[in-house]
């Protein structure tokens, strides 16, 4: 993949969060990075009631949106080259579909594939609280390798509105892709 531009996988459910996404989007398209997304029934939904937004209008972000139900589209085949693949916000349902391997969508059909080409998998829940089951499907999860982020934003960068929020969990999970941004500042051990 040296020769390619590097391509990320995006995925966007029914849990709450989607501002998350939105920033997320806007970051890696700001890095030249090509996006590919996938966003379920649900997370339209909510991306609606959160952001008065449809999935059509984050093509501006990213190079490709397909169908959650086309289960043929590129991403669902390991031989489709990518880096790595952020699922935000990752509802519980999701998140129990891909540690069951479940791949009955095109979001939970990619993500089976980022796993067993060995991939990047970066999940961040929006869930409060988190039941056992959710906890163990977590742990299965992490312990393949997959990152689990929970959108639980800190406070020692002193936070003033909802964006710098935002900003600190979008940091983080470029952190978790090795991607470079300014968007928080990095604790430096002193108070």
């Amino acid at each position: 993949m040296e020769n390619m531009k590097k391509r990320i996988v995006v995925g966007i459910t029914g849990a709450s969060g989607s501002i998350y996404a939105l920033k997320l989007l806007e970051v890696l398209k700001d890095t030249g990075i090509e996006i590919h997304l996938v966003v379920t029934h649900s997370g339209q939904t909510v991306l609606q009631h959160e952001c008065g937004m449809v999935p059509e209008d984050l093509l501006k972000y990213a190079h490709t949106l397909y169908d959650v139900d086309n289960i043929g589209a590129a991403v669902a085949s390991g031989s489709f080259l990518y880096e790595a693949m952020v699922i935000l916000p990752c509802s519980m349902k999701t998140v129990g579909a891909i540690a069951a391997g479940l791949a009955d969508n095109l979001l939970t059909r990619a993500a089976d594939v980022t796993i067993k080409e060995r991939r990047s998998l970066v999940l961040v829940p929006r869930e409060t609280p988190f039941s056992p089951l959710h906890l163990e499907n977590m742990l299965k999860l992490s312990r393949i390798g997959v990152s689990i982020l929970p959108a639980c934003p800190g406070f020692y960068h002193k936070p003033q509105s909802i964006d710098d929020l935002v900003n600190i969990m979008v940091g983080k999970i470029c952190d978790q892709l090795h991607i470079e941004h300014e968007l928080f500042k990095r604790w430096s051990g002193h108070y």
